[in-house]
């Protein structure tokens, strides 16, 4: 059996190694290294999967989020809903541009942010609702768009764990990050559309949005030399956009591989007593960036993940500690009684292996191996 990885980006590459060198060897012919035309390309590919007109690429995905806050032209203070069950970039960003983050907990179910909990924070300072697709399906966008239109909120979509996911919505279908009023993404290597270093994008049906983000990742330009807004640098390089421009074109490929390894755990494990599976939304389907499974306890968590180690089976935690528990985040005086499932799921989640190359012969041992486990 081959060895098993949590992320197999080699042989992923493996299998379209040809197109992916192709791409690479290209760039450098035409030493067009940045804002080359495999940028423009690229955008154009990603504005026609995801069904949006507007889509602009940079540097990587805590970027692309920053740049979503910019260009809504909030002010410090002002406040941003967020959940406190994800990855630091939703609020980093927050906190970088001197807003103030207002945490909420998740859904003990599905991990997402528990909408019934937005208004509840709803303040005169709230101006925008950060909801995250978190490990590969959607939150209930409905609701929270209706609470934002309610409110005169802007909606920004956490879309880096969710990319291509599909939200069921009025009888029509819609890809993740193009409900709200800006989707943001990261490329970062592991995740299901990933290039060969950092890269990120924002999409918009909003014409005037979508020139200010523009300029705003390129140091506030409209023309070369001629500054309309405060930018920073921020720019998806031409070898990372040729790569993507490649593995684009297998993302719903990618996808339905995922999407089988995550059927193979769910019928193998769901019957053990003492692990709960992933739950799946109605409104969305789901594409596994990962497949978190939930233990009774802590000691029961870290007792597996160690008996799996032993087994040369990796798994993950993510995330250890949540938001509100952060050092850095000390002085917003979050009060942890207010997040009872961020912290129970910190204590208790793990992420087993899951990638597009995983085969039934890896996915039975790792199952085999579980199963064996005495908690």
């Amino acid at each position: 059996m081959e060895t098993i990885r949590m992320v197999d980006l080699y042989g992923q590459y493996l299998k379209i190694k040809t197109e992916i060198d192709n791409a690479i060897a290209g760039v450098i012919q035409r030493t067009s290294f940045v804002k080359g035309s495999e940028v423009h390309d690229f955008e154009q590919q990603l504005a026609q999967y995801l069904g949006v007109p507007h889509v602009v690429s940079c540097a990587n995905g805590t970027d692309a989020l920053q740049i979503a806050l910019m260009a809504l032209g909030l002010q410090p203070g002002d406040e941003v809903i967020t959940a406190s069950f994800t990855f630091i970039a939703t609020a980093e960003v927050i906190a970088l541009l001197k807003l103030k983050p207002v945490l909420i907990d998740v859904d003990p179910r599905t991990f997402l942010m528990d909408i019934s909990l937005i208004e509840k924070h709803i303040t005169n300072k709230t101006r925008a609702i950060i909801p995250v697709h978190l490990f590969g399906q959607c939150c209930y966008m409905d609701e929270i768009m209706k609470i934002a239109q309610q409110y005169k909120l802007y909606v920004i979509e956490d879309t880096a764990q969710a990319l291509g996911a599909e939200y069921y919505s009025a009888n029509k279908t819609l890809k993740a990050g193009t409900i709200g009023h800006i989707g943001c993404t990261s490329f970062f290597p592991s995740k299901n559309l990933g290039c060969f270093g950092d890269g990120g994008a924002l999409f918009t049906h909003n014409p005037e949005l979508a020139s200010k983000i523009r300029s705003i990742a390129n140091h506030g330009m409209t023309r070369r030399y001629y500054h309309e807004h405060i930018g920073i640098n921020s720019r998806l390089d031409s070898m990372q956009a040729a790569i993507l421009s490649v593995k684009l074109k297998y993302l719903d490929e990618y996808h339905r591989s995922r999407q089988q390894a995550a059927n193979f755990y769910d019928k193998e494990l769901s019957q053990i007593p003492w692990i709960k599976v992933p739950q799946r939304t109605s409104w969305s389907n789901h594409i596994f960036h990962q497949y978190s499974i939930l233990l009774e306890s802590k000691e029961i968590r870290d007792r597996l993940k160690q008996y799996l180690e032993k087994h040369h089976i990796p798994s993950m935690i993510y995330y250890p500690l949540p938001i509100h528990r952060q050092k850095a985040y000390e002085a917003y005086q979050f009060n942890d009684s207010d997040f009872p499932v961020s912290n129970k799921l910190s204590d208790t989640i793990l992420s087993l292996p899951m990638h597009t190359e995983l085969n039934n012969e890896q996915l039975t041992y790792i199952c085999d191996i579980i199963k064996q486990f005495e908690p």
